[in-house]
């Protein structure tokens, strides 16, 4: 039996997260103690570190409730995680593209830069909102 503080030790999650899990259903409600505890097993221990490790590789809760959904019927076919994986992937790509992007950009204003005062700062002309706007 762990306590729901030995399950968020375990997995390094702060109790509120682990009620918050419960409450919208991606864990299930414990058992109680005779002491109206919360009371966790080994299976609970497994699906929350499942959705640790799905939400450390950044899906939605979405995702991770439709996961934990495919992954409680073990004999289906995997397609549909596949899917959901591939769509997580394409956002992966889109946020590394678009950070390389940024990285081009800021680096730019960064090399422009010639000294000076902050009235001439490139890096202040690029943040401040044009005259168009």
């Amino acid at each position: 039996m762990l306590t729901i503080g030995d399950l968020a030790k375990a997995t390094a999650t702060k109790v509120e997260t682990i009620r918050y899990y419960e409450r919208i259903g991606l864990l299930p409600r414990p058992a109680r103690t005779t002491g109206n505890y919360r009371s966790y097993g080994e299976p609970e221990l497994a699906r929350l570190s499942f959705i640790r490790r799905a939400r450390d590789l950044g899906f939605s809760l979405d995702q991770v409730r439709a996961l934990l959904s495919l992954s409680d019927d073990r004999g289906q076919d995997c397609a549909a995680i596949d899917q959901i994986a591939g769509e997580h992937l394409r956002a992966v790509d889109q946020k590394l593209a678009d950070l390389v992007a940024l990285r081009r950009e800021l680096k730019a204003v960064i090399d422009s830069c010639d000294g000076g005062t902050v009235a001439e700062c490139r890096m202040i002309e690029a943040l401040a909102p044009s005259a168009e706007a």
